[in-house]
């Protein structure tokens, strides 16, 4: 068994204990041996991290395209979000964070929500503002220093696992809602039926699809997040286990049947991806909590 070695300091517990568990693209992904949370040891610099979110680097370049199949995937998604945010409220002030074209906050105000959103991407940020008329801001969730206390909702849908400390993210968010506001995440679960099953082979084949380093510093489970939240301020409320698109995780067919190796990977894994909702293991999840 390996034994546990001296890394960066874990982001929730502060052990600095960690257990390697695969390297991709250079990147070291390790597990913290007191709490288990996952994430990237050498991650980029924040020079290099601000670049990788700018238009100027290809970032989400397509959803500023109405006509593009990737605007559409993401328009679903967005309502895939309303869905799971109205079991909890069916109004109130709404901030999202890393809100990026505005999709889920056009969808959301539609539905009576009074609505505003952050955006590390500049030109996602200006996008929601010209096409849907949002109160949009540049920056992060730290960049918002007028709402202390007033939010009913504040939601990080797929964000908090880009964010360098994310302890500091939950922390603002805590200091942003009012007594018993709603936090609202998504984020990939890196204890779901495809990733477990696959993690094995992670470090022998340098592969691993699931976990998207460098633009993912985490990797969450529901456990993990779960506990940084109620350490924080929080009682976890809710979640609801869904899968990432499969040709997202996998490839669309036509670059499957370029590759035998990823065509083989894909009939292997997919079906586990596919199933591991229906069993409580998707690979993506949401989690409410509320502020105590």
């Amino acid at each position: 068994m390996a034994q546990p070695r001296h890394s960066a300091a874990c982001n929730h517990c502060g052990s600095t204990e960690t257990r390697p568990v695969a390297r991709i693209d250079g990147y070291s992904l390790e597990r913290c041996s007191r709490c288990g949370l996952a994430f990237i040891t050498n991650p980029p610099s924040d020079a290099e991290l601000a670049a990788m979110y700018q238009a100027s680097n290809d970032y989400h370049t397509q959803l500023h395209d109405p006509a593009s199949d990737a605007y559409a995937r993401m328009a679903a998604i967005a309502r895939e979000h309303l869905r799971f945010v109205e079991r909890f409220a069916n109004g109130g002030q709404l901030l999202d964070i890393g809100c990026s074209t505005g999709l889920f906050l056009d969808e959301a105000r539609r539905r009576g929500f009074d609505v505003a959103g952050v955006e590390f991407s500049a030109a996602s940020a200006q996008f929601a503002r010209d096409r849907f008329h949002l109160s949009v801001a540049d920056g992060d969730i730290h960049a918002v220093d007028d709402a202390e206390g007033m939010l009913d909702i504040v939601t990080m849908f797929d964000v908090i696992e880009h964010v360098r400390d994310p302890a500091r993210d939950i922390v603002a968010a805590h200091r942003l809602l009012r007594p018993s506001g709603l936090f609202i995440l998504s984020t990939p679960n890196i204890d779901g039926l495809f990733p477990r099953a696959s993690e094995p082979l992670a470090r022998p084949l340098g592969y691993w699809p699931h976990i998207e380093p460098p633009w993912h510093l985490y990797q969450f489970s529901v456990r993990t997040l779960s506990a940084m939240l109620e350490a924080r301020g929080f009682e976890c409320i809710g979640a609801r286990h869904t899968a990432i698109d499969l040709a997202y995780s996998f490839g669309t067919p036509a670059t499957l049947m370029r590759s035998p190796k990823r065509l083989a990977y894909a009939m292997a894994f997919a079906p586990l991806a596919w199933a591991g909702p229906k069993i409580g293991m998707g690979d993506w999840f949401y989690l409410a909590a509320r502020k105590r």
